[in-house]
Parts: structure tokens; C-alpha cells; sequence
């Protein structure tokens, strides 16, 4: 797993190398975001899947990683999230004393509807962030403007984004000021879904793409 938040270093339980792309351009052009399955998200994910997507050592040491980096108030979204969002007890403690507020986009409502996490229908949208405007907080049109974070979690599905930098861009907006971004990988995925440039790069390349 990869954070693209903490920037600390040294022997830790949670080390961290700092990046600094050798690139001045994106180096990437459009037909590495293509993917093997160009059909609508919205049919594969009709089914829902209620699994896991990474093994319960890594949701482990996850939710220990999030202990140490999310907030216990304010609001948090976990971006394509799903039936877990793998948050430590004290972040569902604060949901539950109404200190924090956690919400959702993801693309079953099924799996979404399961997460304790989100209190109510209002906390969580089904949102396709494959499609313009690749917006967070185009499900709640009505505040988008006013609604910002002080942490996003997206887990395992940041190879999944045909446009990266466009949904990164609008995180910039949708962060608040000193709130943070963890992106986690893994080297499982639906290979017919991620995007082609993913299945190219080796684990380290796959850093650094999303380092990038």
C-alpha cells in the first residue's frame, strides 16, 4: 500500500520514501487509460460483490495505518468505496457521537447501503467517476461547493480512473487546507477493467504512476 499523503520518514511503523516525478509533462497520453473493457462501469459493477479485494494481513495493517492518519472529526469521503471501508474503531466511534461524518461514491448501492460508515442515504451516491465532470462531489449538487473533506481514502480502485488527473485535480478543491489524500494500491485488479497502462508497469511503476 502507498500513501500519497505522509511524507515522513525513517523506521517507523510506516515509512515513507518522497516522491518527486523526473518528469516536467505528464508522460502519459490517452490510450494508456484505455481499458480491456470499454463497456459501461455502471453494468460491471451492477452485481454487487461482497468480498474483499485485498487479503486480511493488508486490511490489517490498513486499518493500523489509518489509526495513525485519519481524522475523528470533521468529514472524511472514501472514494469508490464499497460494503468496508476498513476505518479503525476510533473513526467509527466518532461517527457514532456524530463528531465526524464519513461519506461515499461509489457505483453499487447495494455494497454502499451495507457500510455502516454512512449513517444515511445522504452520505453516499452512486457516482461514475469515469464520466465528466470526474468530480467527488458531483453527487450532491445542490452543495457541491460547500462540501469539503478533511481526509479521502481510496483503496485499491485509483487504477481503475480513465482520467486520473482530472478526478485528482477536483480532490485539490475538495480537500480542505492541511487535509490529505491516501491512495492505496495492491497487485490484484480486474484486468479487463484497469487501465492498460497498469498491467505494463511493474509494482514500482505502479508508485510512481500514481505518485505522479
Amino acid at each position: 500500500m502507498a500513501s500519497a499523503a505522509s511524507l515522513s520518514t525513517g523506521n517507523g511503523p510506516f515509512p515513507a520514501t518522497p516522491y518527486q516525478p523526473s518528469y516536467d509533462n505528464w508522460p502519459y497520453d490517452e490510450g494508456d487509460f484505455k481499458r480491456y473493457d470499454e463497456t459501461d462501469d455502471g453494468v460491471f459493477y451492477r452485481q454487487p460483490r461482497l468480498v474483499t479485494h485485498i487479503d486480511d494481513p493488508s486490511i490489517a495493517r490498513l486499518t493500523e495505518y489509518y489509526g495513525t492518519v485519519l481524522p475523528t472529526s470533521g468529514k472524511i469521503l472514501d472514494m469508490c468505496t464499497s460494503w468496508k471501508s476498513f476505518y479503525p474503531f476510533a473513526v467509527k466511534q466518532a461517527v457514532q457521537s456524530k463528531d465526524l461524518e464519513v461519506f461515499g461514491v461509489g457505483l453499487n448501492a447495494e455494497e454502499m447501503e451495507l457500510n455502516g460508515l454512512f449513517q444515511d442515504t445522504e452520505h453516499w451516491r452512486v457516482l461514475d467517476l469515469n464520466k465528466p465532470p470526474h468530480d467527488v462531489r458531483a453527487g450532491w449538487p445542490e452543495k457541491q461547493n460547500a462540501l469539503t473533506f478533511d481526509a479521502i481514502t481510496c483503496v485499491v480502485s485509483i487504477d481503475y480512473l480513465v482520467a486520473p488527473l482530472e478526478v485528482c485535480r477536483n480532490l485539490l478543491n475538495a480537500t480542505n487546507d492541511g487535509g490529505q489524500v491516501h491512495l492505496v494500491i495492491s497487485n490484484r485488479c480486474f484486468p479487463n477493467k484497469v487501465v492498460r497502462k497498469w498491467l505494463m508497469l511493474s509494482e514500482r511503476g505502479r508508485l510512481e504512476l500514481v505518485g505522479g
